[in-house]
């Protein structure tokens, strides 16, 4: 785990994968400002297609985030795969890592999360070691140019995609710099429709604590949103009142864990669910 610069945000902090839908002018500083006009205090920042703000925008998005206490993430490209059989393939999506988590702690961020890739030839064991030996590249290369910035695997929704809870644990255990980033609704459509209790979503955090111990719980980086699912795991988000995820049980075991850092809305109307959850956080006991 990171050790020393890294400390608890507190509290719970919550907001929306990338600009609110309700953003006048689309850009990441009004964003910033938008979340907080809202009401809430945080903000994925959206490389999934490239990463996309200049050095400028990065400094002035630090800037106006810790005016307005704001918590900025960010979700490095899609197009990363460790698993590809196709070297250029492996080690491109290294430097997008690195490349996201640089931008990112320049812009202030907290949290970088990115997706593993697929299976591909491996077995389950045999890509945990594959990627956990890249993943230790990124640390090794960010600690190297004095970034400091959590870096995660998310736990995934498709059952060709490497990333059961099992799985992204096992990755992150025993390096520093490195947690889960856990979404509660891919686990919901990998289980196909299993994981959807508060005793289901107990175990999930009752396992991260086991394993990375309680400074996990108190450094969560958590997305959330409705979800359609098929045999083969996620189909597609979709707003809470469209799915059958049980997204209030999932915040209330938050809560009942102590859990502490930042939850993402990534349903497709962002900061409408956002605040759904930012006000079941506040009600519930």
């Amino acid at each position: 785990m990171l050790k020393g610069y890294v400390v608890g945000l507190g509290k719970v902090y919550v907001g929306t994968a990338g600009i609110p839908n309700s953003t006048k002018r689309k850009n990441t500083i009004e964003g910033i400002k938008r979340v907080a006009e809202l009401g809430l205090n945080a903000m994925e920042l959206e490389f999934v297609r490239g990463i996309n703000i200049s050095l400028e925008t990065a400094a002035k998005a630090r800037e106006v985030s810790k005016e307005l206490g704001v918590v900025l993430t960010a979700h490095a490209p899609y197009f990363i795969n460790l698993l590809s059989d196709k070297s250029d393939v492996r080690r491109a999506s290294i430097e997008r890592i690195v490349e996201s988590a640089k931008v990112a702690y320049m812009a202030g961020a907290w949290s970088v999360v990115f997706h593993p890739g697929y299976y591909g030839k491996y077995g389950s064991e045999e890509a945990v070691r594959v990627v956990k030996d890249s993943l230790k590249n990124v640390v090794k290369t960010l600690t190297d140019m004095g970034v400091k910035v959590w870096v995660r695997p998310e736990t995934m929704g498709g059952l060709a995609e490497v990333g059961s809870l099992d799985e992204v644990l096992s990755i992150v255990e025993g390096l520093d710099m490195a947690l889960p980033a856990i979404d509660f609704a891919h686990l919901y459509a990998r289980s196909i429709g299993k994981i959807n209790s508060a005793e289901g979503f107990r175990e999930v955090l009752a396992e991260v604590e086991k394993r990375l111990g309680s400074e996990a719980l108190k450094n969560s980086h958590i997305h959330m949103s409705g979800i359609t699912y098929g045999e083969r795991g996620e189909r597609a988000h979709l707003n809470f009142d469209e799915s059958q995820f049980n997204w209030v049980a999932a915040i209330e075991v938050l809560k009942e864990f102590s859990v502490e850092g930042v939850v993402i809305s990534e349903s497709p109307n962002l900061e409408e669910d956002a605040l759904k959850i930012l006000n079941v956080l506040r009600t519930s006991k």
